[in-house]
């Protein structure tokens, strides 16, 4: 989520695992992570930023696709099963638990005949991306609700339909 980094000022440098950067919504302090690690270990690279950091499992919010939601659709949850993702289920792994924040961005199902696991790892086009401008936006808008507002507040505002 690139798009929140520039929202908050945040300049990511690459360190061990990630790229991650610190910065402050509203005076608060955050870390922004991207894992350079295969999606499904990406919980050793969120581990490890925890103790580096000296955050608890609740502190963090994974930003993950979705393919349960419609395109566009915003889902932010606290706690769960991995739903069959496999970095959710990676970070599970290592924080030891489920007790984390998620804001899920559907990205909806493949068609007929095509593969879950192609369709996920496929670049968007030039089209989508323009048509996810508006869900990014909403999505850093629901990750600033979270560390407001809380998560309670945030699945108020931002569980509601697609913007597509």
């Amino acid at each position: 989520m690139a798009c929140a980094a520039a929202r908050w000022s945040v300049s990511l440098t690459r360190q061990g695992l990630v790229q991650q950067g610190t910065g402050l919504i509203h005076g608060h302090p955050i870390v922004i992570v991207f894992p350079d690690t295969y999606m499904n270990v990406s919980g050793k690279a969120v581990e490890a930023v925890c103790r580096v950091h000296g955050a608890r499992s609740r502190d963090v919010i994974v930003v993950h696709d979705d393919l349960d939601l419609p395109v566009g659709r915003l889902r932010v949850r606290s706690g769960g099963r991995s739903g069959g993702h496999n970095g959710v289920r990676s970070v599970c792994t290592a924080l030891g638990t489920d007790e984390f924040v998620r804001l899920k961005i559907g990205i909806g199902r493949p068609a007929s005949g095509v593969d879950p696991a192609a369709f996920v790892l496929a670049p968007f086009t030039h089209a989508e991306r323009d048509n996810l401008e508006p869900v990014m936006a909403r999505a850093v808008e629901s990750l600033e609700c979270v560390v407001l507002h809380g998560v309670q507040e945030a699945m108020n505002r931002y569980n509601g339909p697609a913007l597509l």
